[in-house]
């Protein structure tokens, strides 16, 4: 999981929040909510800012949209305050039940994607074209281009051979060869006391948030954030043996409510949603299967905040293409789509093109629950959708209709 204390920070800095503040706000999201995790929940799940959420916010938010970096993170802090919520009065399962898996798989898929293009292009290897061909190949002869190169290199061979830490080695390999290239410059010292994180912290403005036109942007940071936990704490406690005769998992409102109080604290502290991380399936390979594990991992991640001066080092060429890896990798439960059901198929694909070709991955999970519902209906099974995805839809609906489009 540590690629994400150099990783974040990068995809966030494209919203204007400072490297270094933020840097500090994930690893304190991290050691806040894998604690939490930890002591209260007694699971071995890590918690940290989410991939996806993170580029949701910077690029689709900040950037398209024109939403200031302080009116998104106020939304995630709504959006975190309606889990506690919800999670409290168990209504956060309820809508989880109602979204049906092929949607759940797409949606996985559809931000492997998009995460894949945001490092294509954050990495210089895909560039912006022209009126037609909206995209084209980087500039290769370049330095920047050579390191992130060489990066997607090392990460791809180190994950081919299953090496633990292949994406983190990947990056800091990428970097030394960055250093000693001149595309980034070293640091003043390897080791130091982290930086100042008063810029961003209480930062964010629960004003704007509320306002109608950042309605939509909450309800999507609500609605991928709930498909993510839901499915990383699945599958993890499937893989920890924790899953009953049923297939749940037992006192589930604990990891769950882990996952809301992180996410509102990570709105607090100056960063993006947080969760539990598939990541910590190292863990549970390796014999965890308490709280015991996340609390020595907050531990570690703790330690981190000491090694700022290098990561702040680390070019974006170096970490970019860790996101292309990751997004490979999302893109499994494309399998677990039943292509034969065009009920099932054609929302599952509107998702995932709608995520990476309109750049916004709010407008894929939208557009999938209004289409499952309209192609269920259309075939005369309107009594497979579930009452709330009917919720869903409706606000869904919504969503386009105070979009703003500009």
């Amino acid at each position: 999981m540590a690629y994400i204390i150099a990783v974040n920070p990068a995809i966030l800095a494209a919203a204007g929040i400072p490297a270094g503040p933020s840097m500090v706000a994930t690893v304190a999201t991290a050691v806040f909510g894998t604690l939490v995790m930890g002591l209260y929940a007694n699971r071995p799940f890590a918690i940290a800012p989410y991939m996806g959420e993170n580029a949701f916010v910077a690029f689709t938010v900040v950037r398209m949209l024109g939403f200031r970096w302080q009116t998104a993170l106020g939304a995630v802090f709504v959006a975190g305050l309606l889990f506690i919520a919800l999670t409290a009065a168990r209504v956060r399962q309820w809508l989880l039940d109602s979204i049906p898996p092929g949607l759940r798989h797409a949606c996985a898929a559809g931000i492997g994607l998009f995460l894949a293009f945001v490092g294509l292009n954050e990495s210089g290897l895909v560039a912006l074209g022209v009126a037609g061909a909206p995209v084209r190949l980087g500039n290769l002869a370049t330095p920047e281009a050579a390191v992130a190169l060489i990066s997607l290199a090392l990460i791809c061979a180190l994950t081919i051979r299953r090496t633990p830490g292949a994406i983190l080695i990947g990056i800091v390999g990428a970097t030394l060869a960055a250093l000693a290239m001149g595309v980034a410059k070293p640091p003043a010292a390897w080791l130091g006391m982290p930086p100042n994180p008063a810029p961003i912290v209480f930062a964010l403005d629960l004003k704007g948030a509320l306002s109608w036109p950042a309605a939509g942007v909450t309800l999507i940071i609500f609605t991928m954030a709930l498909v993510d936990t839901m499915g990383t704490l699945a599958g993890l406690a499937a893989q920890a043996g924790f899953l009953d005769d049923a297939g749940r998992l037992p006192q589930i409102e604990r990891p769950m409510l882990a996952d809301a109080l992180a996410t509102t604290f990570a709105a607090l502290a100056g960063t993006t949603t947080a969760g539990a991380y598939v990541e910590s399936a190292a863990g549970i390979a390796a014999g965890g299967r308490t709280g015991l594990t996340a609390v020595v991992t907050a531990a570690l991640f703790a330690g981190a905040l000491f090694f700022a001066p290098f990561v702040a080092a680390i070019p974006p060429a170096a970490c970019a293409p860790a996101l292309i890896v990751i997004g490979a990798i999302s893109l499994a439960p494309v399998a677990r789509i039943d292509f034969a059901d065009f009920t099932e198929l054609l929302p599952a694909f509107a998702v995932i093109a709608l995520m990476v070709f309109t750049y916004n991955i709010g407008i894929g999970i939208t557009a999938g629950f209004i289409l499952y519902t309209l192609c269920k209906t259309a075939a005369g099974r309107g009594a497979e959708v579930k009452p709330g995805l009917w919720f869903l839809a409706g606000l869904s609906i919504l969503f386009f209709i105070f979009y703003p489009y500009h």
